[in-house]
């Protein structure tokens, strides 16, 4: 007698192959999506996740090309200094730090740790 196999996202019985782990593609995706979503994510799912949250806030608070903002309100917003995928340094020893496009540079002002926002310029790759 043979076992009746069941869907692993929706516990439906499956029909077909024997070796059918899914009903369809939309239980499939479902079940790879919360299963990565459960913590147990590698460390290129970490670094490119933090990635992420670092460009997209650069961006948001960069939108006129140069900006600056207390380090604080990023940092608050999950950002994390330490992830970023190049450097520029310029000619006075400055080293920006870019997460793709969009770079910063750490400065204390007025006893508060401040944020340069730039984004990448052709001159740069020289």
């Amino acid at each position: 007698m043979e076992l009746q196999k069941k869907c692993l996202a929706c516990d439906q019985e499956l029909k077909g192959r024997s070796d059918k782990k899914f009903c369809d593609v939309y239980c499939k995706s479902s079940w790879h999506y919360n299963r990565s979503k459960q913590g147990n994510a590698g460390f290129y799912a970490k670094v490119d996740r933090q990635l992420k949250i670092n460009r997209k806030l650069l961006k948001q608070y960069n939108k006129a090309g140069k900006a600056t903002v207390r380090a604080q309100v990023l940092i608050d917003q999950q950002f994390d200094p330490n992830f970023f995928t190049h450097f520029w340094k310029n000619s006075q020893g400055d080293v920006y730090l870019f997460v793709y496009e969009f770079g910063f540079l750490s400065r204390m002002e007025n006893n508060k740790k401040k944020y340069i926002l730039v984004t990448w310029q052709p001159y740069m790759a020289k």
